[in-house]
C-alpha cells in the first residue's frame, strides 16, 4: 500500500506528533508498505529509513503553513492519505481538503484535545465535508480526546480511537533505582515547557508538596516556558531540589526514569500522554488527571493516581511519599502488565482498519 503522511510539524521538531509520525511510518515501512512523509517543517533527511517531502513555504519565523500538497498528490497516487492534525493545523486541513477534491480515501488523525476555540475552527471545516468524493475516517488517541470530536463531526465521518504506538522492548524494563540517601522521593516530568503542557501548575504543585513531605524533582524538556519556570524556582527557592534538564534524547530520558518513584503529568489538556505511557512502562507509578488521555493507560489505584483537580493531584503525591509499600507494589504491577492495545502490532492492524474503510467509504462516493 502507498500510504502517504501528512503533518504540519515533523522531525528534527521534537515532540509527540513529531515522534509519533516517524515512528508509525518507520513500523509502516518495515510491514512492507510504501510510506513517504509530507511537512511543513524544514530540516534534514540524510539517512532517514523513510522519505520525506518538506513542503516548506518561505514565511517568517517556519511557519509550518507549507506549498501546495497538488502536485506530490498527482506523482505519487497514494492509496491512503494519513494526515495528522494538533489544535490548529493549517497544513494538514488543507491537505485534507486537496485529498478530498482529488476523491482519495483519507484518514484523519486528531492528536490533541479540542478547547471551545478548536472545536468552533473545526465545525466550520467539517460544514461542507458531505460534499467531497472522497472516503474520510476520523481518529484520535484516546476516549478524552473522542469526546469533543464526535459532537463536532457527527455523522458525517466514523470516530475510532487508536493509541499511539510504543516500542515495549525499549522501555519495559525493571528500573535499576538508585539509593535515597536523603530519604526524599523523587519525581519527574518529561515533555515540552509549553502553557498546554501546564509547566506553571508542575512547579505549584510541587512547592506546595514539599512543604509536607520530603520530595526533590527533575523536569525534563525544553520550551518557550522555561524562563518563566527559571524565575519561579528562584523566586521560591526552590532551584536547589528542582532540577531542569533542558531537551534530552530517549537513553537520557531512561536514565532519568531509572532513577525516579514517580512520574507527574499534570496537564488536564493532555488527548494522550505518550510520556506518561513510557514511564508507566519503565515502572513508575503516574499521578495525572482523571479527565485527560493518561486514564486511557492507568486506572487510579493501579498503574498511578488519578485526581481531577490540582489539590487532588498534591494529595495523590503525597500519600505516594508517604506510603513506599505503595509506590514499590504500583511499580510492580506497571512492570508486570503490558498495556496491549499501545503496542506497534495492535496500533498498525488498527489503522490497517481504518485505511480499509476510508477506501471502501471513497469507492462508494464513487459509484
Amino acid at each position: 500500500m502507498r500510504i502517504l503522511h501528512v503533518s504540519d510539524c515533523f522531525l528534527p521538531r521534537l515532540g509527540g506528533i513529531e515522534v509519533q509520525v516517524d515512528e508509525l511510518a518507520r513500523a509502516q515501512r518495515a510491514a512492507g508498505h510504501d510510506v513517504t512523509v509530507a511537512t511543513a517543517t524544514p530540516g534534514p533527511d540524510a539517512g532517514r529509513a523513510v522519505p520525506v517531502e518538506r513542503l516548506v513555504a518561505p514565511l517568517p519565523w517556519e511557519l509550518p503553513v507549507g506549498r501546495s500538497l497538488g502536485p506530490l498528490l498527482e506523482a505519487g497516487k497514494p492509496d491512503i492519505v494519513h494526515v495528522h492534525a494538533g489544535a490548529v493545523s493549517p497544513f494538514a486541513w488543507r491537505a485534507v481538503r486537496r485529498a478530498g477534491r482529488a476523491g482519495l480515501p483519507i484518514v484523519l488523525t486528531v492528536h490533541s484535545l479540542w478547547g471551545p476555540v478548536s472545536r468552533s475552527a473545526y465545525r466550520a471545516l467539517f460544514a461542507g465535508w458531505t460534499r467531497r468524493p472522497g472516503g474520510l475516517v476520523v481518529t484520535t488517541v484516546s476516549e478524552a480526546a473522542a469526546l469533543p470530536i464526535r459532537r463536532v463531526v457527527g455523522a458525517r465521518a466514523p470516530v475510532r480511537v487508536v493509541s499511539n504506538g510504543i516500542d515495549l522492548a525499549e522501555w519495559c524494563r525493571p528500573p535499576e533505582r538508585m539509593p535515597r540517601p536523603d530519604g526524599r522521593m523523587h519525581v519527574v516530568a518529561v515533555g515540552r515547557l509549553a502553557p498546554r503542557k501546564e509547566p506553571m501548575t508542575l512547579l505549584r504543585l510541587l512547592r506546595e508538596v514539599a512543604a509536607r513531605a520530603p520530595v526533590r524533582a527533575t523536569v525534563v524538556g525544553d520550551g518557550p516556558a522555561r524562563a518563566r519556570m527559571e524565575r519561579y524556582l528562584r523566586r521560591h527557592r526552590m532551584d536547589g531540589w528542582v532540577h531542569l534538564t533542558g531537551r534530552l534524547d530517549r537513553p537520557a530520558v531512561r536514565e532519568v526514569l531509572a532513577g525516579a518513584d514517580v512520574f507527574l503529568a499534570p496537564a488536564a489538556r493532555e488527548s494522550f500522554g505518550l510520556a506518561a505511557l513510557e514511564a508507566r512502562l519503565a515502572g513508575l507509578p503516574v499521578v495525572a488527571q482523571a479527565g485527560s488521555g493518561v486514564a486511557g493507560f492507568v486506572e487510579s489505584g493501579r498503574e498511578g493516581l488519578l485526581g481531577r483537580t490540582v489539590p487532588e493531584l498534591a494529595a495523590a503525591l503525597l500519600l505516594l511519599a508517604a506510603d513506599p509499600a505503595l509506590r514499590h507494589r504500583i511499580a510492580a504491577h506497571n512492570r508486570a502488565t503490558e498495556p496491549v492495545r499501545c503496542t506497534w502490532p495492535a496500533v498498525l492492524s488498527a489503522f490497517d482498519g481504518c485505511y480499509e474503510l476510508a477506501s471502501a467509504k471513497t469507492a462508494l462516493a464513487h459509484l
